[in-house]
């Protein structure tokens, strides 16, 4: 698939069973992900790429996050959050390590991240491989975090979910890129 193409048809994947994407495919991921846009060159991206029981950790830290916010939630409420981390067979949380105190600012460097993901979810798209960002409590918890081994400066920016897809991709309609634009006032 050429690069417009892939571009022009990608739509996210809400629903994704196994296989994941190999190892092959990850590393192919994230060298799509590095060559993303990155003022000052910091490479602010770090990824935790989770499978298999890694997933199960991922849960217990949604769990712990909900309790946070919700003390009284219930069983059901907990395996409900818990089972958010077993959607698809490989996620990989992509998080911003800020460079404080640079001449780039954070929100430029959170950025870069997001063109990270975006390459890893056009690359993905174009491999055949179902992709679904996601954020949430989880995207701003510092609870999670301090899980996640990060700092409360840093940002979580995706927690991208991979997989074989499940039925068709999430619906976009058609659109204009005209419908968009505006004249300088």
């Amino acid at each position: 698939m050429d690069a417009l193409t892939a571009l022009t048809t990608r739509v996210s994947s809400p629903r994704l069973e196994a296989p994941g994407p190999s190892g092959e495919d990850i590393e192919q991921l994230l060298q799509a992900a590095i060559r993303a846009p990155d003022h000052g060159i910091l490479r602010p991206w770090r990824f935790l790429v989770l499978q298999g029981e890694a997933r199960h950790k991922l849960g217990d830290i949604m769990v712990e996050q909900l309790l946070a916010k919700q003390p009284d939630a219930d069983e059901r409420s907990r395996e409900a959050m818990r089972g958010k981390a077993l959607r698809a067979p490989t996620l990989i949380i992509a998080v911003a390590e800020i460079t404080e105190g640079h001449k780039v600012p954070a929100w430029e460097q959170i950025l870069a991240v997001g063109a990270a993901v975006q390459n890893m979810m056009v690359a993905a798209h174009a491999m055949g491989i179902g992709a679904m960002w996601r954020t949430g409590d989880m995207a701003n918890s510092e609870l999670a975090k301090a899980r996640l081994g990060f700092a409360a400066k840093d940002q979580v920016v995706a927690y991208l979910y991979l997989g074989t897809p499940s039925g068709p991709g999430k619906p976009l309609p058609a659109e204009n890129p005209a419908d968009y634009l505006r004249d300088l006032p």
